[in-house]
């Protein structure tokens, strides 16, 4: 009978590791700190863990928004190339106004009246161009804000959309008393751009997304 065998009741009794030291052939794991669960990184071999390992990935704008920005690209072009066309018209109208006026001899010459007629409505074309122009630069810096404006963007954008909308809703109108298929297009998809720059911000994913943390 020997000390060595397992099977001895009068044996030494095999010796135990000592408590909380790995077993032979298991990974060693690291406990994770007061308070902060495994799942989060802590305590899994060959992955070392940080707080905040699991922290979800940064959240991507909805497609709706995504659309609602393309759409105001598209209309910023646009009213870029209204703006451009009335100021070329304005430039040719005074062109005309500036003739009349050198074949004027007095006040009665009708060629006069074409003179002040013609600054008149030169003037006013230049407003439309510098008006268009400026809903262009609206339009764009709206569309870039997207990005990583908050409730003041939302604000805007909803006010602006539906404003367009409006003013697409009564052209739509106009095109449908004349008759004429052509003037019924554009204002049409007027009031789709709108009617959608509109409901993008609205909509639960929207106004998640100008409401979200930002750090």
């Amino acid at each position: 009978m020997s000390f060595g065998d397992p099977n001895n009741p009068y044996g030494q009794p095999p010796q135990q590791p000592p408590a909380g030291a790995p077993g032979y052939g298991y990974p060693q794991q690291t406990p994770p700190p007061p308070g902060i669960p495994p799942q989060q990184g802590y305590g899994y071999p060959g992955y070392p863990g940080y707080p905040g390992a699991n922290m979800m990935a940064p959240q991507s704008m909805p497609g709706l928004l995504v659309t609602a920005r393309v759409f105001l690209f598209i209309i910023s072009a646009v009213q870029i190339l209204a703006g451009l066309s009335w100021l070329y018209v304005a430039a040719f109208v005074n062109d005309v106004t500036d003739a009349a006026d050198d074949l004027s001899s007095s006040s009665d010459d009708p060629f006069s009246a074409i003179g002040e007629g013609g600054d008149i409505a030169a003037g006013a074309l230049v407003f439309l161009a510098l008006f268009a122009l400026g809903l262009a630069a609206l339009s764009i810096t709206l569309g870039v804000r997207f990005g990583k404006g908050g409730q003041g963007i939302r604000i805007t954008t909803v006010v602006y959309g539906a404003l367009g909308t409006i003013i697409g809703l009564l052209g739509l109108f106009v095109g449908l008393d004349s008759g004429m298929a052509t003037a019924v297009i554009f204002p049409l998809l007027w009031v789709t751009f709108g009617a959608i720059i509109t409901a993008a911000p609205v909509v639960p994913s929207g106004t998640a997304w100008f409401a979200r943390p930002r750090y």
